[in-house]
């Protein structure tokens, strides 16, 4: 029987301090209610390699980072330790915005007969405007969780949950989410 699984993503240190600091308990609540239902849940972080040979000099975003940013010795690449993966959640490295970059995201959905794709994370106009996009072009059912979603532009964020994702999916605050599970 198909499934939906929670993707947090992006809940590294170095993106929390970006946002509100209103915006964590959302994010934790999510987390909490999805382990309670039996969701499955995987984590996807940005992860560059070592020297940045993975992030081309011409890319706005990662070309312009430092070389020590976002690698596996960057303490600020960790997982906020209040949304840590926990016994068998999935931790997804991605080299790029969307949640299915440079990755096997794919492969593990399919392989857990997943097919719902719950969303939350940081940045609302970065990762998951673009997880968002390319999950409804390969058909997975969608839920963007408003509330456990943040940016540093509240009015990007406000624009985007409020007209742009309920085109692709239903959007949701956390509390709502977990009622209905």
């Amino acid at each position: 029987m198909p499934r939906t699984a929670l993707l947090l993503m992006d809940l590294q240190l170095s993106n929390l301090s970006h946002v509100s600091p209103d915006y964590l308990p959302n994010a934790v609540r999510a987390l909490e209610a999805a382990r309670a239902a039996d969701v499955p849940v995987i984590h996807v972080i940005l992860q560059l390699r070592p020297g940045h040979v993975d992030a081309h000099p011409r890319n706005r975003i990662f070309g312009a980072l430092p070389q020590n940013r976002f690698t596996a010795d960057d303490p600020g690449a960790a997982i906020h330790p209040d949304v840590a993966p926990q016994g068998d959640e999935i931790v997804v490295h991605k080299n790029r915005v969307s949640a299915f970059a440079g990755n096997n995201l794919p492969q593990i959905l399919a392989a857990q007969d997943i097919d719902h794709l719950v969303l939350a994370g940081i940045a609302t106009g970065g990762i998951v405007l673009s997880t968002v996009t390319q999950a409804a072009d390969l058909d997975y059912r969608l839920t963007v969780l408003s509330d456990a979603c943040a940016d540093p532009s509240p009015e990007l964020h406000d624009i985007l949950v409020t007209k742009v994702f309920s085109r692709r999916g239903d959007v949701l605050t956390t509390s709502e989410w977990a009622e209905s599970l």
